[in-house]
């Protein structure tokens, strides 16, 4: 197998046209290829001096994608390293984008060639870019890339860096809406937890507060997605969905309104609610690929915190066994879950058959959690300072009193 191992002065990217020209003609024997190869370079030089960079790329990255089965991938990589290195060229913003979306188009549209070599391939040229919106256009291509070629793993870490990202690219609503939604189809093609792919399908849905109904339907689908994460996620249980005017609509929607009751239960209900829907929607419930069992786990905690959130603190083990439907055995297991859980904290009087809850979760926190935290901490602030000017009165007592004493003493 023939390597890319300049040997001449010739330029680099003379010396890729003619090698990837050389392997695209080879089959067509010496008469032909020579004139092929020939009038390539011919037309590459042009470019190269007339400053043509977008037709040069075009020009190249069309020979290498004709010769990529059969090169290495270490030619492979090199070929197109010296192809992005043309986006170093342009000096104009608007030719240097369209350069940077031509190459990552071309990179991208073999995904099931090479795509481990390509995803790299396409990082290198997002390095290569120092335009932040250039480097967004790459990125979308590189996720468009890792999910039609299979190679999830190579773009998900970057996914951790993304709030950074967001200000450096400094992005229109519309991109962000395509990035969210981009990331989150990945997680959910790769089976992440729930709650990760609900982290960005809620940035998606954020970014519709204050849209016309007419923005709103396009949102829709993704809400009862949303909804259905949130049901699956075994370890969440607090989320401002019901807040959001992207899933509110769904409330009234002859599609997914059966989808908004269901968030409506798991965020404001108790068991019973939850049994009440699955009787009459159970074929619903399997559609979305939601397992019966989980749910009434998921809803049993639910349900306890709803208990403590209404029951003065003080909840007797027969109205948990009534609520969550269980034996009487099974009060005590449960409740630890609901501690280990983090949803409350509590002491278990066995004697008095009583849960004494000091701390509960909000299932909800939307306005009225709020207004309520807001109070607290404001009162804790008055406490606060009345500390202190207690601290500093008797501090004036004591200096006033000591000055008295040394005065006598005087």
């Amino acid at each position: 197998m023939t390597t890319i191992v300049p040997t001449s002065e010739e330029d680099p990217v003379l010396y890729v046209v003619r090698f990837t020209a050389d392997k695209s003609w080879a089959e067509a024997g010496p008469e032909v290829a020579e004139q092929q190869v020939a009038s390539l370079c011919l037309e590459a030089q042009e470019c190269m001096v007339t400053g043509r960079w977008l037709d040069l790329a075009s020009l190249m990255i069309t020979s290498a994608e004709l010769v990529s089965s059969k090169v290495s991938d270490k030619d492979l990589e090199s070929i197109f390293t010296i192809i992005c290195d043309l986006v170093k060229k342009p000096e104009n913003l608007d030719e240097l984008l369209e350069l940077a979306k031509l190459l990552s188009t071309k990179i991208a549209q073999q995904p099931n060639d090479k795509p481990a070599v390509r995803m790299k391939i396409m990082f290198n040229l997002y390095n290569l870019l120092e335009n932040p919106y250039s480097r967004f256009c790459v990125y979308m291509k590189a996720l468009k890339l890792a999910m039609e070629g299979k190679v999830i793993e190579n773009i998900v870490p970057t996914f951790k860096k993304i709030d950074s990202l967001l200000k450096e690219w400094d992005l229109a609503v519309q991109d962000q809406r395509d990035l969210f939604l981009a990331i989150s189809n990945i997680l959910r093609e790769q089976r992440s937890s729930p709650k990760e792919t609900l982290k960005f399908l809620t940035k998606y849905l954020a970014t519709f507060s204050g849209e016309d109904a007419h923005v709103m339907e396009e949102a829709k689908e993704e809400a009862a997605n949303a909804i259905i994460e949130f049901v699956k996620a075994p370890d969440m249980f607090q989320h401002d969905l019901l807040e959001m005017p992207a899933v509110a609509q769904l409330e009234k929607d002859s599609k997914y309104a059966d989808v908004y009751q269901l968030l409506k239960i798991f965020q404001t209900q108790r068991l019973g609610a939850y049994l009440d829907f699955h009787t009459t929607n159970s074929a619903l419930l399997k559609s979305y690929g939601l397992v019966h069992e989980e749910c009434i786990a998921k809803m049993r905690l639910m349900s306890i915190v709803d208990l403590a959130s209404n029951e003065s603190g003080q909840i007797p083990y027969s109205l948990i066994k009534d609520t969550l439907q269980i034996e009487d055995s099974e009060v005590e297991p449960w409740v630890v879950k609901a501690i280990t859980s983090k949803l409350i904290d509590c002491k278990i009087d066995q004697m008095n058959q009583v849960i004494r809850v000091s701390r509960y979760t909000e299932r909800v926190f939307g306005p009225r959690q709020w207004k309520a935290l807001r109070e607290k901490l404001a009162t804790w602030r008055g406490n606060v300072a009345n500390v202190l000017t207690t601290i500093q009165a008797n501090k004036v007592t004591e200096e006033g009193t000591q000055a008295i004493q040394d005065q006598s003493q005087g």
